[in-house]
């Protein structure tokens, strides 16, 4: 193919942006192949609706625009907009495609409900999971238990006149919140998430704890909110451990001992809100895009994956293997 000239200006670029590096980064980790093969029977060979439509656009490329898409938080005119604005972002999608290859809102618009119809967020994740399962990188020893609220328009100026109704609110000391928790199990060994469940902000923490765990991990880490008589027993009965920060008594002050233990729980539970700072911080997940739970649950299971990769960045062949 013969060279243009943004090939020529972008080859004798002297400075690597943020954007540039982190884009080459999660290139260089993702496993497209296998990923591209769990989308690919499902994805239409034409541009549904339009008799002898244009043939639709390759699942690599559609895969990579979708991924961009929750890495920057955009909507599908957003992204489309930014595939024509940003150099770096449609060369990770396209490479050197023309600018007539990229897609449309409609067609982005169109793979995301592929998606979401079949569920394949969770497939993606289950197979990124089992790749790092399998290379040694999640050692399922102890799992921590954490979930964040995340926020829903509160705004009633749409068709229905009302807020999301599968949402809820909640009050987190002297604030109310309205939206949804994200509540995941993650390896306490690699800071991985292997386990992601939604619930609406009412739902208590302690409700979701069992479906948080995988089984095989022998150490709990948890708050206060994943604790219960039933929960503590049974997990003492299976032989497994707690951990949770010692609660101070009333009226009185905690132990130079009870102190010390506090501070090392906190210390391990640490590992396992580092997904949520990638999650809001990172990728500026802070708020719900779509209504309803599925949609939105979705969206964080492919976070969550997207997370877990940006962990192993430098690891390429953890998941190449």
């Amino acid at each position: 193919m013969q060279k243009t000239f943004s090939d020529l200006a972008w080859e004798k670029k002297e400075k690597r942006t943020r954007r540039d590096v982190f884009l080459g980064e999660m290139d260089g980790v993702i496993p497209w192949r296998e990923l591209e093969r769990i989308v690919r029977p499902y994805a239409p060979r034409s541009t549904p609706g339009v008799a002898g439509g244009r043939p639709g656009h390759p699942v690599s490329v559609m895969l990579r625009v979708y991924f961009c898409q929750n890495w920057y938080q955009l909507s599908d005119e957003g992204v489309e907009d930014t595939l024509y604005d940003s150099e770096s972002v449609r060369r990770f999608c396209l490479g050197n495609a023309a600018l007539e290859a990229i897609p449309d809102a409609s067609s982005i618009f169109r793979f995301r409900n592929l998606l979401e119809e079949n569920k394949l967020q969770e497939r993606l994740f289950g197979l990124v999971s089992t790749r790092l399962q399998a290379a040694g990188v999640m050692t399922k020893t102890g799992t921590i238990v954490d979930a964040t609220i995340i926020h829903a328009p509160s705004s009633t100026k749409n068709e229905e006149k009302q807020r999301d109704p599968e949402m809820s609110q909640t009050r987190k000391g002297n604030q109310w919140y309205f939206g949804m928790k994200c509540h995941v199990g993650v390896d306490e060994e690699s800071g991985l998430v292997h386990t992601v469940v939604p619930s609406t902000a009412r739902e208590t923490d302690v409700e979701h704890f069992w479906s948080l765990l995988h089984g095989e991990e022998q150490t709990v880490i948890g708050d206060r909110g994943y604790v219960s008589e039933a929960n503590a027993e049974r997990l003492y009965i299976e032989d497994r451990e707690l951990l949770t920060p010692t609660r101070k008594p009333k009226g009185g002050e905690l132990s130079r001992r009870a102190k010390a233990r506090n501070r090392k729980v906190s210390g391990r539970r640490a590992i396992g809100e580092h997904v949520f700072w990638v999650m809001k911080c990172l990728f500026g997940y802070r708020k719900t895009r779509y209504r309803g739970l599925q949609k939105n649950y979705l969206q964080q299971v492919t976070l969550m994956m997207l997370s877990n990769l940006y962990r192993v960045r430098h690891q390429p062949e953890v998941c190449r293997a």
